[in-house]
């Protein structure tokens, strides 16, 4: 910004030079004093829709080199806000007032763009925040980036070569389905997307929003979380949402990052699990004869 600056003092006083520094009526001589003063730096704001070469946590300006969309690229932003109550010297911190703030809205915004919760698909949402020089500077922007995941337990964001706004407008591939879940005794250590046509235990069916709570406590009871799934299973399957449930199928959960919980993130990720059997059609809406009681 100061090389700018300095680049338009230099090339003012040539152009004076050049015309014979004739001196306009009224003036007293003085280079300076009959100059109006600069005005204050403009911040710089990216633009939504953007892609980028690579995922950023960080705005750094340095960094910022967007890309057409139809490029190979592994990050979007599809919308950028205004932490507007957002005071201090210092960026927001993770579960800060601001932070959430700007968690929601770029939640809610990407989800309209996307054409569904990004939490459904292999899509991550990164909360993008100026760096503390832009901050400091009078920057008060978000931006809200996107990028497709290799898998459920593979949070690689995949090279793409176009947008994606859209993308979960009906069925979509990026969307989770259904799954063969590898374990070690009652931990699950992967889940493996399968068509849902092939032999398969597990199944994608839908979110379970937690309630507010300190992140040492929902971490202490995960059986209201294996709760709320069945609940999303009951929904998903149209079976009864009763004590029976639990004899009929197993559940799988994912939660959120402990930074995401902290920032206003709610969402687990629901899943059922068929223990003694395996399954080779969705179970949506297939009611209590695919889902017996066993």
């Amino acid at each position: 910004m100061r090389r700018w600056l300095t680049g338009v003092a230099l090339a003012t006083v040539v152009a004076l030079v050049a015309t014979g520094c004739t001196r306009p009526a009224g003036t007293d001589g003085d280079l300076v004093d009959d100059w109006a003063s600069m005005g204050a730096p403009a911040v710089s704001t990216p633009g939504s829709g953007t892609c980028h070469g690579q995922p950023q946590e960080v705005g750094y300006l340095s960094a910022y080199a967007p890309v057409d969309c139809a490029q190979p690229h592994r990050a979007e932003t599809l919308h950028v806000g205004t932490l507007t109550e957002a005071t201090g010297a210092r960026l927001p911190a993770v579960g800060s007032k601001g932070m959430r703030a700007a968690f929601g809205e770029c939640d809610r915004e990407v989800r309209e763009t996307l054409g569904g919760d990004w939490r459904g698909a292999r899509i991550g949402l990164t909360v993008v925040l100026p760096s503390p020089q832009a901050w400091t500077g009078g920057a008060r922007w978000f931006r809200c980036d996107v990028h497709e995941l290799r898998g459920l337990d593979t949070p690689i964001p995949v090279r793409r070569t176009a947008s994606l706004a859209g993308a979960l407008d009906g069925s979509s591939p990026l969307r989770h389905g259904c799954f063969n879940a590898r374990t070690e005794g009652d931990e699950v250590t992967e889940m493996v997307a399968v068509k849902c046509t092939a032999k398969h235990r597990a199944e994608f069916v839908g979110l379970w929003q937690a309630p507010e709570s300190i992140w040492s406590e929902f971490l202490e009871n995960p059986g209201r979380s294996h709760r709320g799934c069945r609940s999303a299973i009951a929904r998903y399957a149209k079976v009864p949402d009763d004590g029976n449930l639990q004899y009929r199928v197993g559940t799988i959960f994912y939660h959120p990052s402990e930074g995401e919980w902290r920032s206003g993130n709610r969402s687990v990720q629901c899943f059922l699990w068929m223990s003694d059997r395996t399954l080779t059609r969705s179970v949506k809406g297939a009611g209590t004869q695919a889902l017996p009681i066993t």
